[in-house]
């Protein structure tokens, strides 16, 4: 089916030519430039493609290339237009656009990892379980002309992330160009896509009146943790439920009053810790209004715990893959590479998925490490899309959903899963006090070796 040498990736590298089959089937060239200009409302295609502004940024973000320059160095014969051209494509992406990709990337991945059995069981049956979470781009370079003489970081940019833990993916994002703007100022666009039998879990930052009380009027749910703040009245008195892994679970009903003076009765399950959150709390309490019959309040606070796999993501996404460009200061072109990496996120979790198909999603989540994923990635694909033409990768898009699948299955049967192990570290021990001294700024590390033979 392959040609003699993308055949040999296949057998060498495959977690390369997966990852590559991938971005093909999903956002090849044709598919990106008709979503664009179908989709953009500022911008329009007169020189540059968009599939080759994504492509450069790709690159950036899964690291075969160091940055946007680099990329652009590499391929400037076949782009044909400048670098400045280049950056003000990317400083003009509009932060609606780069979010609708995140959208459309979802639709098309989805069906990819039901289909190889990646997906989780959910933990509500019949329904739909979302992690809202925010994340703040870091500051960038003092590279802009009015940042040069300002000694504070500047922010490009923040967003509001969902994670589906059933699928183990982001499904939407909510970015922000203003860096210093509140999470909770995004709630109300959020709101706009909340759909009957969602449940939204969240952290204490998002419990307002105006987004729990939202949700509720649309017929969808929420476990979202109570901030101090929440204008709640006590109903009826709090009882015992019983006991969960991190501690002792009760439940009250509470009474809340929305801006248009109608009441909503939730329910206020406190866990009392055996161990203090790192904030030192030893209760914490957390919110719901999913009925009885769906959810006893230790299945609530089961859910609320969940809430981690989207900081883990969020972990995921810095350290295995360049998600933060900090020679971005444009805010859209921050957001924009941010995006991207939610999207590569994506692809690795297809990857993910196939091998799970042969070895057990269990086997792939505990012992196979993101991080030697992307490397490999990165490290294979620039000699990779020299060694093979461009045309010979559009086989994988012209290919139906279920044989499409099958070569990812076929793929991964030439992974070597040892190339690719967890290395788990212990738990942390307690920091040394270091010593300091103003007359010995520096120490010899060969004495200091010596002093520990004698």
């Amino acid at each position: 089916m392959f040609s003699p040498i993308l055949d040999r990736f296949a057998k060498d590298s495959p977690v390369s030519v997966m990852a590559r089959a991938a971005i093909e089937r999903v956002l090849n060239p044709k598919q990106l430039n008709e979503w664009f200009d179908s989709t953009a409302k500022e911008q329009y295609t007169k020189e540059l493609l968009f599939s080759t502004v994504f492509d450069i940024m790709s690159q950036v973000v899964c690291g075969s290339r160091r940055s946007v320059n680099a990329a652009y160095q590499a391929s400037k014969d076949k782009i044909g237009v400048s670098i400045t051209s280049l950056y003000n494509k990317l400083n003009g992406i509009e932060a609606y656009t780069s979010a609708e990709l995140v959208r459309y990337a979802v639709g098309q991945i989805a069906p990819l990892i039901e289909k190889l059995g990646g997906a989780k069981v959910c933990a509500l049956p019949g329904f739909r379980i979302k992690l809202l979470d925010g994340n703040c781009i870091e500051k960038s370079q003092h590279r802009i002309k009015e940042l040069r003489s300002i000694a504070a970081g500047p922010l490009p940019g923040k967003s509001l992330v969902v994670y589906d833990p059933h699928l183990r993916i982001p499904i939407d994002v909510f970015p922000c160009e203003d860096g210093h703007a509140q999470e909770r100022s995004l709630l109300s666009i959020v709101l706009q896509t909340v759909m009957p039998k969602d449940v939204w879990v969240a952290d204490r930052n998002f419990c307002t009146l105006d987004f729990t009380c939202g949700i509720d009027s649309k017929g969808a749910f929420f476990v979202i943790r109570e901030h101090k703040n929440y204008p709640s009245r006590p109903v009826g008195e709090e009882i015992y439920i019983g006991e969960t892994e991190t501690g002792t679970v009760y439940e009250q009903s509470i009474s809340i009053v929305d801006r248009n003076g109608k009441e909503h009765i939730f329910r206020r399950c406190r866990v009392r810790l055996k161990k203090e959150t790192r904030d030192g709390d030893s209760d914490i309490c957390i919110i719901s209004n999913l009925p009885q019959e769906a959810a006893e309040a230790t299945k609530i606070a089961d859910i609320y715990r969940t809430r981690w796999t989207i900081e883990t993501a969020f972990q995921e996404l810095t350290e295995h893959l360049n998600s933060e460009i900090n020679s971005l200061g444009y805010p859209r072109a921050a957001l924009f590479g941010f995006c991207v990496a939610l999207i590569s996120y994506m692809i690795l979790s297809v990857i993910k998925a196939a091998l799970g198909s042969l070895h057990g999603t269990d086997t792939i989540k505990n012992k196979v490490s993101g991080y030697y994923l992307a490397d490999e990635i990165s490290g294979t694909y620039r000699g990779m899309m020299i060694a093979v033409p461009a045309n010979e990768w559009t086989l994988f898009a012209r290919m139906t959903t279920l044989e499409f699948v099958e070569v990812l299955k076929e793929l991964s049967s030439n992974v070597k899963l040892s190339a690719f192990r967890k290395h788990p570290r212990g738990p942390k021990k307690p920091a040394v006090k270091r010593i300091a001294s103003k007359n010995s700024p520096h120490v010899s590390t060969a004495k200091i070796l010596a002093n520990r033979k004698k």
